[in-house]
């Protein structure tokens, strides 16, 4: 194992998901100590930028989510520090925190991605019910961990749901709601992870059912033939490229009653709880959680 120096793990911050960020931080340490790498706790929100230097130190784990740690303004911070960081850079870190300006960028490409609309206060929400069909999700475009979501069953609730949105983002999009079955597709070092089918009892997997529920099952091997699952697992590995992503990532999709594949969305700091998908697809991979964080940080860049 390369010497790795004195690593900085930035967790918490400012965003909404600061709960789990300061979760999957401190497991990351945790495993990096075991591991004998001289890792310390790093929270944004508490300390300037300027102490990674000042503090001397020669790398960052990234187990930051959300807004200011995923959406590529970290990124740009340490890239003029000259420090180098795991995971995706900055313009790829900023384009899949934006749902929207992804599935701009995946339709140009022809990869298939739910039919959505970009909504306002202005925005007809009847005629946009007519036009997606219901049910729909409102989303904000760029936040994580399902914070804003919620499922809409009926025109009435349309702006209900766009207001919650909106309290998170002042971009909110509209996606039809894909009935079928879930799967999530890791990515680690250019190679998809095996596939994980997500089962939840509630009405689509949501912050709780990620975090907390103990009924949500995840179902890895999934379970999907084998030439469908690799099908996916290259769709969704295309689709992180794309938009520029490296290192560990996680691309989320929907499977219809016809078997028909939506890309979702990219998650380019994925959970690193006792919960998160990423290293449970990575067990299945033969990578212990230890070995998975070692892969991660050994593949921190600067630019």
């Amino acid at each position: 194992m390369r010497a790795f120096g004195k690593v900085a793990v930035l967790l918490g911050g400012r965003s909404a998901e600061r709960e789990i960020s300061l979760r999957s931080g401190g497991m990351v340490i945790d495993a990096l100590k075991n591991a004998n790498v001289d890792a310390h706790a790093f929270d944004p929100k508490d300390q300037g930028l300027e102490q990674l230097i000042a503090q001397r130190f020669d790398r960052v784990f990234i187990a930051l989510h959300g807004r200011f740690g995923e959406d590529g303004t970290v990124q740009g911070a340490l890239e003029y520090l000259g420090i180098p960081y795991t995971g995706s850079g900055v313009m790829a870190s900023a384009l899949a925190m934006d749902k929207w300006r992804t599935k701009l960028l995946w339709q140009a490409a022809g990869i298939s991605t739910p039919p959505y609309e970009s909504l306002t206060t202005k925005s007809d929400f009847a005629a946009v019910g007519d036009r997606l069909g219901l049910p729909l999700m409102m989303k904000p475009a760029r936040e994580g961990s399902s914070i804003g979501m919620s499922k809409v069953t009926s025109v009435e609730k349309i702006g209900p749901a766009y207001e919650l949105a909106a309290e998170y983002d002042d971009v909110v999009i509209a996606e039809r709601f894909i009935e079928g079955v879930e799967v999530t597709v890791a990515i680690l070092d250019g190679e998809a992870l095996p596939i994980i089918r997500l089962e939840t009892p509630r009405i689509f997997y949501d912050y709780e059912a990620k975090y907390f529920a103990d009924d949500t099952r995840y179902i890895c091997p999934s379970g999907l033939p084998e030439a469908q699952e690799r099908r996916i697992q290259d769709e969704a590995l295309r689709a992180f490229q794309l938009i520029g992503c490296s290192g560990c990532g996680r691309v989320d999709v929907m499977i219809d009653g016809a078997g028909t594949t939506y890309l979702l969305e990219v998650n380019t700091i994925p959970g690193m709880t006792d919960h998160s998908l990423v290293p449970m697809a990575a067990r299945a991979r033969g990578i212990d959680f230890g070995a998975l964080c070692l892969r991660i940080l050994e593949a921190a860049h600067v630019g």
